[in-house]
């Protein structure tokens, strides 16, 4: 795999390139005794990836409003679609970090190389070039960016919305926050109905780890009747104590 296969195009200034495929565990000093890694040019390709996605679906949904568009943004830039993306144009392949460094587990990897790479290109060609790249390589199609920015797996937001139809508490307790050797954070939550541990959800955030146990959660609800019908029994034997 090369950069002209992940980009398109060629590279000017490749070292650029170079440091936005380098992850912080395998950081290099500089003359000036600065430890460089993709960290400052993933802030970079951040905020232009925001403003680029932005503009695509404001001109793509011009019948839709602000929250429609707000949601789908979300969707495009969540970690989980910037993995994938990673993945599909092979910059994965082309990531440089300690051997030991395990991408499934610090899941943050990819998405953030593919932040740092736009931010790369953003110095060295600019913005138009952003765009360009974003739209025919990262979205090649509009059935892509459809799926991506309308996709519905706001998981944690389901989950409430089916514990206040049907009356039942909910809570998301963190049972572990851990911390490694890169100061790279994976939290562990439970998720309790009516009191009962249903679910663990494990991720780089509280707000991941939240989303998996809920996914974990809607699993149960819509394949084993039985974990519905002691969620329900519990709900009741917890009103007629009250």
């Amino acid at each position: 795999m090369s950069f002209f296969k992940v980009l398109g195009f060629y590279p000017r200034n490749i070292e650029y390139y170079q440091l936005a495929v380098r992850h912080k565990s395998i950081s290099i000093q500089d003359p000036k005794g600065r430890f460089l890694n993709n960290e400052r040019l993933e802030f970079l390709g951040d905020t232009v990836l925001n403003s680029i996605i932005s503009d695509i679906l404001y001109h793509r949904y011009p019948d839709e409003n602000e929250g429609f568009l707000t949601n789908a943004r979300s969707n495009l830039v969540k970690r989980d679609s910037l993995n994938e993306l990673c993945v599909r144009t092979g910059l994965d392949q082309l990531l440089i970090t300690i051997k030991h460094l395990n991408p499934d587990k610090s899941n943050n990897i990819y998405g953030n190389a593919l932040e740092a790479l736009i931010g790369a290109i953003y110095l060295d060609y600019g913005y138009e070039k952003c765009g360009e790249f974003i739209r025919k390589r990262l979205f090649v199609s509009f059935d892509i960016l459809k799926k991506t920015a309308e996709g519905d797996e706001n998981y944690k937001s389901k989950l409430l919305e089916w514990t206040q139809k049907n009356r039942l508490e909910a809570e998301f307790r963190i049972d572990a926050d851990t911390v490694d050797a890169y100061n790279q954070h994976t939290f562990r939550t439970q998720l309790l109905i009516e009191g009962i541990v249903v679910s663990e959800g494990v991720g780089a955030s509280k707000k991941e780890s939240q989303q998996h146990a809920s996914a974990a959660a809607f699993q149960l609800i819509n394949n084993s009747p039985g974990f519905v019908d002691k969620i329900m029994d519990k709900a009741n034997h917890n009103v007629t104590t009250n």
